[in-house]
């Protein structure tokens, strides 16, 4: 068995493992009961799964550009999951999508406070 053949076989594997993160992504995603739980499901197994869909991709075509660019999906995603998912948790914070009783931490609440607090004085003050 030469190196291609292993390389084949690996990459082949990541592609069916990554294929099933992706998977059960879209099943949590579907399943899951509230705006938080599905956000953890939509990020944190997917960014995995593509990982291991562009290992799996690179180890079986094999060229250095093609290679090169799989790493710079890589590293977008890697980049733009965790803002996105910020910004839907905010988002659906702010108009109650999630259920602030289930919170162990809710930090946001204050920082919403001080900035209406600030706003209200700022409005106030410019009259």
């Amino acid at each position: 068995m030469s190196w291609t053949d292993v390389a084949d076989l690996v990459g082949a594997a990541c592609l069916v493992a990554g294929a099933l993160l992706t998977l059960v992504t879209a099943i949590a995603v579907l399943r899951f009961p509230d705006l938080l739980s599905r956000m953890h499901a939509a990020t944190k197994p997917q960014v995995l799964g593509l990982a291991l869909m562009m290992t799996g991709l690179a180890l079986i075509v094999r060229n250095p550009v093609v290679g090169w660019t799989l790493v710079l999906v890589v590293a977008f995603q890697l980049i733009t999951a965790p803002i996105s998912a910020h910004m839907v948790g905010r988002a659906g914070y702010r108009t109650g999508k999630v259920d602030r009783s289930a919170l162990v931490v809710d930090e946001l609440t204050e920082d919403l406070e001080a900035s209406r607090r600030k706003a209200e004085s700022d409005g106030a003050a410019g009259r």
